[in-house]
Parts: structure tokens; C-alpha cells; sequence
């Protein structure tokens, strides 16, 4: 009978266990007796299973029709959301077959610079697991867009950079954060929106920062912060 219900003798057990299908009477020598009712039992119940039915939802189903109706349209919902899923992973895949770089990018990063740093690319990664969905849409367009000079001196800063060097870059950094600001609000503050708990988000970005950018890098950005701080209070009136 398993054998003609294209299923293995462990299934055909575990069904009986489960209350899925009757056990039949043995004959003397102790052999079970199938009969034609067991097999079309057993292929109705693997015309479910191989439709996606979860065995615990067949016994449900014949309740009644009502139950039998929620059970396949709760089916096909999820088996389109997963359709919809797999098409926006094949999508996914197009892209990066195209360009492997986007592998180590987070999803939506397919428009971003082509000068964009290996350290950038991998603190956006962290940015993934940490930020909501409107911070990620503001760095997605913030990357779309070629890198400025100024960016791409930042990149190519050494770890040796003297004093007035740094401070000169961080300075001409200011308005180009500034603008990122006035045109994307959640850049501001991007843990008001973290998915993570804002100790949790501070420490991974943090720590992120520090494994990732050289000293000299790290001393601007602190002075950029400085810069920013005198801003927002030598104009506390204004959004930035």
C-alpha cells in the first residue's frame, strides 16, 4: 500500500499514530489486512501533504467545509507570499550575478556608488541590523549619488595625517552633513528609529567605527561631531 501511495512504511506508521488513518484488523498470523478504503485514505491524505496542507490542519479540514476553505486560502496566501519572496530573491540574484559586489551590500543598495570604500560598504551591513526602514532609504539615496571630493579624501586619508589636515577636512565635511540632514531628517538622529535598543545600536555602530576607519579617519569624525554640536547650538532654532 505505501508503495502505491508513492510513501515510505515509516509514514504510513506515523499517520496511524497521529489518528490520520485507521489502523485495519490483523489476520491470525498477525499481518495487517489493508483494503481498498486504507489506500484511497492514504492517497487523500498525500494529495493534501503534497499540496502543502500541514498534517495537523487534514483532521481540521474535514470538520467542515468552512474549515477545509480557511485551511487552502491560508495555504495559498502563504504560498504566494513566498512566491513573492522568491521573485524578489531571483531580482536580488540578477543583480548580483551582474555585480558581485552587492553581495556584501545590504538589500535596496543596487544604485550605490561604484567608488563607495570597502569600509563603508561594511559599516551600511551593520547599518542593516540595526536601523528602521526610513534611515536605511535615506542612506540608500545618500549612496546613490557619486562621492564628493571631500568623501573621497576622507577615504583615502592616512592614519599619519598631520593636524591642520584633518581639522581642514572636517571643516569642509560640516555642509555636505548638513545638507544630508536638511534632506534626510531620520540622519539625525538614526537611533530614535533603531530596531535594537539604542545602547545596543550606539555600541555595534561604536565599535563598527573604530575596526573600520584608521585613527586619523576616526579623529575627523569626532572633530565633525564637535563642529556639528557647536551648530545646533550657535542656531538652536534651526531643524539641523
Amino acid at each position: 500500500m505505501a508503495e502505491l501511495a508513492g510513501t515510505t512504511l515509516k509514514t504510513v506508521r506515523h499517520y496511524h499514530k497521529i489518528g490520520l488513518l485507521e489502523e485495519p484488523e490483523r489476520a491470525a498470523n498477525g499481518y495487517k489486512q489493508y483494503r481498498i478504503r486504507h489506500l484511497i485514505r492514504l492517497l487523500r491524505v498525500r494529495r493534501l501533504v503534497d499540496l502543502g496542507v500541514p498534517l495537523s490542519d487534514i483532521a481540521a479540514m474535514e470538520e467542515s467545509d468552512e474549515n477545509a476553505e480557511q485551511v487552502l486560502r491560508t495555504l495559498d496566501a502563504e504560498l504566494a507570499a513566498s512566491i513573492e519572496r522568491q521573485q524578489r530573491m531571483r531580482e536580488e540574484l540578477a543583480l548580483i550575478i551582474r555585480c558581485r559586489a552587492l553581495a556584501d551590500l545590504p538589500p535596496g543598495f543596487d544604485r550605490i556608488d561604484a567608488g563607495t570604500p570597502d569600509a563603508d560598504r561594511s559599516l551600511l551591513l551593520l547599518f542593516s541590523r540595526v536601523f528602521g526602514p526610513s534611515t536605511m532609504a535615506a542612506l540608500q539615496e545618500v549612496n546613490s549619488v557619486p562621492r564628493t571630493p571631500v568623501a573621497a579624501e576622507f577615504d583615502a586619508l592616512p592614519a599619519d595625517a598631520g593636524e591642520e589636515t584633518r581639522q581642514q577636512l572636517a571643516e569642509r565635511t560640516v555642509p555636505e552633513i548638513l545638507e544630508q540632514y536638511r534632506d534626510h531628517p531620520s540622519l539625525e538622529d538614526p537611533a530614535a528609529e533603531t530596531t535594537r535598543g539604542e545602547a545596543l545600536t550606539m555600541s555595534v555602530i561604536g565599535q563598527g567605527l573604530a575596526e573600520l576607519y584608521n585613527p586619523a579617519q576616526l579623529d575627523v569624525l569626532q572633530r565633525v561631531n564637535a563642529l556639528l554640536e557647536e551648530n545646533r547650538r550657535a542656531a538652536p532654532g534651526d531643524p539641523a
